[in-house]
């Protein structure tokens, strides 16, 4: 086993990623179920996303999710990665991560999000706009005051105020500016785009000012990562997102995600052949030695603190079966 995975947290971030032919309420139930197998295996923490009237996921309310995982596991982290804080008042985010680390103490995780919604039409919804995202520096200042008890408004946050609930950004470009001068933990993805990601980990770590939220800077790298008993049958758990993602690009919605073998019988316009080919780059996939391979390189080049995986595939047993395979690879932490 390598030192240098054996020392570092694996985690999970699961979307709550529907498929065809099964309902949204489905997803919801795998990803509670994912989450007790993640527990059983030793990952470190689970995590749910925000998305909304996205066809291809269920997880729209991540606070809500996260209850019913932390109701149904015992000891793992749970949080979100993450609550959009642009889509909410920050009053309103500090209370529901307040009832949930009552309900469930020293295991919540409050990661944190810059991006608004992902179309004109859910940004209408929502009651937001795109220029929403640039307030994020002063929405997450606002959200720890009220869990630090400083809002000059005399409202007090109930029950958040007094509680320590660790603060994660979700950096993406100027995320990870934000995430050094509030310091705190930075989580910062894709694996394929290396080059991007080691200089927002530079940048993070240049400008990081300690805090009362953490003393040192703590990076998490997030990214799909599919293990299998061969290339090919890993390379083929990869197919049903990465289909997704062209069909997203050349059609304007996400769809639920699609069986392998249907979408690899398909006759792809050359857009949509490009899109696809895309998307299966790059991510670290393949046997438990070629994963452990990738991942050691990936780990001495960022000098992350932890990986969140955040593999999504139709097929959910060969799902669960890398999940299984890759715990393999790291030594189980509390």
């Amino acid at each position: 086993m390598s030192s240098v995975i054996a020392a570092t947290r694996f985690s999970v971030l699961d979307r709550s990623r529907t498929r065809a032919g099964h309902p949204p309420a489905e997803a919801l139930r795998d990803t509670v179920a994912l989450a007790r197998e993640a527990e059983g295996l030793g990952y470190h923490r689970f995590w749910v996303s925000e998305h909304h009237g996205v066809p291809g996921v269920a997880g729209s309310a991540p606070t809500v999710l996260a209850a019913a995982v932390a109701g149904a596991t015992r000891s793992i982290r749970v949080g979100t990665g993450g609550v959009m804080l642009p889509n909410h008042q920050p009053l309103v985010v500090a209370e529901q991560f307040g009832v949930l680390e009552s309900l469930f103490p020293g295991r919540i995780d409050m990661g944190l999000g810059r991006s608004v919604g992902f179309t004109d039409g859910v940004r209408k919804a929502l009651g937001r706009d795109k220029d929403d995202a640039e307030d994020f520096a002063a929405q997450l200042g606002d959200l720890l005051g009220w869990f630090e008890g400083t809002s000059p408004t005399g409202v007090h946050a109930r029950p958040a105020e007094g509680l320590r609930v660790p603060p994660f950004v979700l950096a993406m470009g100027e995320g990870a500016r934000i995430a050094a001068r509030a310091g705190l933990p930075m989580v910062i993805g894709d694996l394929r785009g290396r080059e991007k990601m080691l200089r927002g980990i530079d940048q993070y770590r240049s400008l990081f000012r300690p805090s009362p939220w953490a003393s040192e800077p703590y990076v998490v790298i997030s990214g799909t990562v599919a293990v299998a008993g061969s290339p090919e049958a890993a390379r083929r758990l990869l197919v049903p997102e990465a289909w997704a993602m062209a069909y997203s690009r050349t059609h304007g919605t996400f769809p639920p995600l699609a069986p392998a073998e249907e979408i690899q019988a398909r006759t792809m316009t050359a857009k949509e052949s490009d899109f696809y080919e895309s998307g299966l780059a790059g991510h670290l996939a393949g046997t438990e030695g070629e994963v452990a391979h990738e991942l050691e390189t990936v780990l001495k080049e960022t000098g992350a603190d932890e990986v969140l995986v955040t593999t999504s595939s139709y097929d959910r047993t060969a799902l669960l079966d890398s999940y299984r395979r890759l715990a393999t690879l790291f030594a189980p932490r509390g």
